[in-house]
């Protein structure tokens, strides 16, 4: 539709009746070439397929550089449409490949093989257009006679007359032949704006001002635009008169954009995307991402707009060290948002994370496995290196560097080099990654610093019986010191943790997540949680069975709680039972303790020994406490997180803490539980409430 010459004079900034651009007659699109140089446009537009590099046999003709300018495409006086010029600097690449014989006898050639050198070039250039709503391709043939192919050297330019766009838009331009011998040229042109659509600060904020009379009608859109697909869209509002709209400073993100168009048959819309380069944008971009496991090996970084980063596994070993990134062995990266990336993983690990760059700085860094498989273990990573002739060299990772195995330094890995090497052996370390160059694996050290920490408490213990001894020699202080002795032991007994077995059934993985974040949020509470998503290899070694009736026993010989998570899966299960005595074995999976403990638990409830051993529990919003078997409900159940308070008082100890700060640690343990349930119940790809709120109210279109 041609623009009102009136609105181009605004955009361009000139008088309305002399525009200093090139005016072009007719509404067909044209070509030429530089002299020398014979040229032909393609009458229709095609596909755009580049397709992938090939190699070229010979000297062929390769785009090199693009350059745009904006002209007049008028089929009257004032009747014109704004339009880009592009022009195609062409250039000869590669060499003719010397003949097989005159390689071979250093002699001359056959003479008819001396034709192709003589030839002219040709070449099928396409030129790529996208400016939303629109896109194009077009194909120019160009020829180059033989007197021209100079190899390396630029032989002149095609022009192609031209391209219309709106107002304001923003046109993306790639250039490749066919057959695509190198990469795509790629130019970005953007149009001037009407004057009545201006973007001001407002201090932290952003102020969209909209000049326009008061009797216009318009219609405001906002959205988030993407490199390939349509833009996203977040906010649409039809308005009359002149408009002053604050955007919140939060809000703001690069690929934000804003169009707008009068409420008429066929009317112009304007563009414009003004927070491209604005820091704020940027930050906020990296702080609304997300990393989000799928699967085991599968995750995708979450984002409004489109950026560049690399991404790699990192080691976050317990005390507060830095993550050390496993490159090498493992390499950055790059990764493209909202897409599903792969691991090249064999097993998942609590401590390992992932870490994004960006322009090589460090924007996000997350333990994706540690809400499934518990909070980070004590375990230290050994790196192996396989070199030519089967040799193979092993280095433990600590925050100085990779420590050879053996070795004779100081650090921790060096002196249980010996041992660490034996449980590689032996079988006891998980193999988290492996390929023909190397592999990763994760050995347990907890039975090592377990062994000095009893050094540390015998040490204590001799302190101890020492000073009882002094001071039972001192008569005068005799009875105040063992009334203080009696007042510690009583204390040190209440601060010991409280052993707690944790049961559930495993339906899926989003929910197998979700106990675990629930395990995870607990264990920061004096509690100390068993659960089968923490123990796979025991799991494995013992069976189901045999590793529920050992958890169990231990739990409740140290004055321990089992607590009975229900789920849809575990009432289905439950009732399965109940009927007919015995479950499908099929129906679920080899690590799932909770089908292994029926056949112990039931005793304890219809025998009247389940109170105050057992409590049961369930989410919110999944299942109601009243569909739990009437046979649990004869001890408390619990809806989570509603009733997180009741919860945690029935798991502590009898010294239980007060109310108030039994609410802290309510709160601390929902604020833990938030994500997991939101990722839960808004799964990705559906919109969760309170993101991207609306700038103003009122309707929407």
């Amino acid at each position: 539709m041609p623009v009102p010459w009136f609105l181009l004079s605004l955009a361009l900034g000139r008088s309305p009746m002399v525009l200093p651009l090139e005016r072009l007659v007719g509404p067909q699109d044209a070509t030429h070439c530089s002299p020398g140089l014979s040229c032909q446009l393609w009458d229709n537009d095609i596909l755009c397929l580049p397709g992938d590099i090939v190699p070229a046999l010979g000297p062929v003709l390769v785009p090199t550089h693009l350059q745009t300018e904006l002209v007049l495409r008028c089929g009257q006086e004032t009747d014109c449409d704004l339009c880009v010029r592009v022009a195609v600097h062409l250039a000869v690449h590669g060499h003719w490949e010397e003949p097989e014989d005159e390689k071979k006898f250093g002699g001359a050639a056959d003479p008819g093989l001396e034709t192709p050198r003589n030839a002219s070039l040709q070449a099928q250039v396409v030129l790529s257009f996208q400016a939303y709503p629109t896109a194009r391709c077009v194909l120019l043939e160009v020829q180059v006679p033989a007197a021209l192919v100079q190899f390396g050297q630029s032989v002149g330019s095609v022009v192609y007359d031209c391209f219309e766009a709106a107002l304001g838009s923003e046109v993306q331009i790639w250039s490749y032949t066919q057959p695509r011998y190198e990469k795509k040229l790629n130019l970005t042109q953007q149009l001037p704006a009407l004057p009545w659509l201006n973007v001001s600060a407002d201090g932290d904020n952003a102020r969209l001002v909209l000049n326009v009379s008061e009797e216009q009608h318009f219609s405001l859109f906002l959205y988030w635009k993407q490199v390939q697909g349509p833009p996203k869209p977040w906010w649409q509002k039809n308005l009359t008169g002149p408009q002053i709209i604050t955007l919140n400073h939060t809000d703001l993100v690069p690929c934000l954009c804003i169009q707008v168009w009068p409420l008429e048959p066929d009317s112009f819309r304007t563009n414009i995307c003004p927070f491209r380069e604005d820091p704020r944008a940027h930050r906020n971009l990296w702080r609304a991402a997300r990393l989000r496991l799928l699967t085991l090996q599968s995750w995708r970084l979450e984002a409004l707009c489109p950026l560049p980063a690399e991404a790699a596994l990192c080691w976050q070993a317990p005390g507060g060290e830095p993550c050390q990134p496993l490159v090498p062995p493992l390499s950055w990266e790059n990764i493209t948002v909202n897409k599903v990336l792969e691991f090249p993983l064999l097993e998942g690990h609590p401590n390992l994370c992932v870490q994004v760059n960006s322009w090589e700085k460090l924007q996000l860094q997350e333990c994706l496995w540690a809400d499934s498989l518990g909070p980070l273990n004590d375990d230290v990573l050994l790196l192996e290196t396989r070199g030519p002739q089967d040799n193979r060299s092993l280095c433990a990772l600590e925050p100085s560097g990779c420590t050879s195995l053996p070795s004779r330094t100081s650090t921790m890995a060096a002196r249980l080099g010996e041992y660490l090497l034996q449980d590689l052996q032996s079988g006891q370390c998980l193999q988290l990654w492996n390929d023909d160059l190397g592999a990763i694996w994760a050995c347990p050290m907890d039975k090592y610093t377990h062994k000095r920490w009893a050094l540390v408490w015998l040490a204590c213990l001799l302190f101890a019986a020492a000073l009882s001894l002094f001071l039972l020699l001192r008569k005068d202080h005799e009875k105040g010191w063992l009334r203080l002795l009696k007042q510690d032991v009583r204390k040190g007994a209440a601060a010991r943790s409280r052993a707690t077995l944790l049961l559930y059934s495993a339906d899926d993985s989003s929910f197998e997540r979700l106990v675990g974040a629930l395990a995870s949020a607990l264990c920061q509470l004096p509690l100390r949680v068993a659960v089968d998503l923490w123990s796979r290899r025991e799991l494995s070694a013992q069976g189901p069975v045999a590793w529920f009736h050992s958890q169990r026993r231990q739990t409740l010989q140290e004055g321990g709680m089992v607590v009975l998570l229900f789920s849809p899966g575990a009432v289905a299960l439950c009732s399965e039972w109940l009927q007919d005595g015995v479950s499908a074995p099929g129906a679920h999976g080899p690590h799932d303790a909770f089908r292994a403990s029926l056949s112990c638990v039931l005793p304890d409830f219809l025998q009247g020994r389940a109170s105050g051993r057992y409590v049961a529990a369930c989410f919110d919003r999944l299942l109601r406490p009243d569909a739990v078997p009437a046979l649990f409900r004869t001890v408390p159940v619990f809806s989570l997180p509603s009733q997180l308070p009741d919860f945690l008082g029935a798991l502590q100890r009898p010294s239980a803490p007060r109310p108030g700060r039994l609410r802290e640690r309510a709160e601390q343990v929902s604020r833990a539980l938030q994500p997991a349930l939101e990722s839960y119940f808004h799964p990705p790809g559906t919109p969760g409430p309170g993101r991207w709120v609306a700038p103003g109210t009122g309707d929407e279109t």
